[in-house]
């Protein structure tokens, strides 16, 4: 292996386009591990092939729904929401058992997350109706629906940002105060997620 040692590489006259490799080239090095490559401000990086190893993608990533209706929720009580019907989950971090129904965040997967739930229940007349993020058993965010005179069957929704280390999990739940209980409508688990879910991913650090 030969070394070409100088300080700067230039096109030749008359030219504007450089080249390095030929058809014969299947890997190029730039540098070595504690390198920095610094691209000047203006210049363009063009891609025309496949780039690999850039950014990343936010994972791990998990949206579900309620296979059918979750009733019997009683008032004053906080219920998990039986999210048991998988959309996404490329992790394989989403528990969907009975009395489970978590993600659970995977060995290395350490950061922040975007989590978010959708509830939609069948009583017009209740007047506190709330979804409710919990994190390793402890509730961390809610949102209340507060109008017993909405003609609409009343439907909750959050959205947070948390950090998370790896083995917390996090579970969807609801309350109400409606007297008798409530029924928290499900279904359709391959398009529903418009009327009810429970979803979240990891940001790109």
């Amino acid at each position: 292996m030969s070394k070409v040692q100088v300080d700067t590489i230039d096109t030749r006259s008359g030219t504007s386009t450089m080249q390095i490799g030929s058809t014969n080239t299947t890997t190029i090095n730039l540098g070595v591990s504690g390198d920095t490559i610094n691209i000047p401000s203006g210049v363009t990086i063009a891609n025309a092939g496949t780039a690999t190893g850039f950014g990343g993608a936010n994972t791990p990533a998990w949206a579900v729904t309620m296979n059918g209706n979750q009733s019997g929720l009683s008032q004053n009580a906080h219920t998990l929401v039986e999210m048991d019907t998988e959309l996404l989950d490329t992790d394989n971090a989403y528990t969907n058992t009975a009395s489970n129904y978590k993600f659970t965040v995977p060995s290395g997967k350490a950061g922040t997350y975007v989590i978010g739930a959708l509830l939609y229940c069948n009583t017009q007349t209740v007047s506190q109706f709330r979804v409710q993020i919990y994190k390793n058993g402890s509730r961390i965010g809610r949102m209340n629906v507060n109008d017993s005179s909405n003609p609409d069957y009343p439907s909750a929704m959050i959205n947070l940002v948390d950090v998370a280390s790896a083995g917390d999990y996090y579970q969807c739940y609801c309350y109400h105060n409606q007297s008798g209980g409530i029924t928290l409508y499900g279904g359709d688990g391959t398009n529903a997620i418009h009327t009810h879910g429970f979803f979240g991913y990891r940001l790109i650090s």
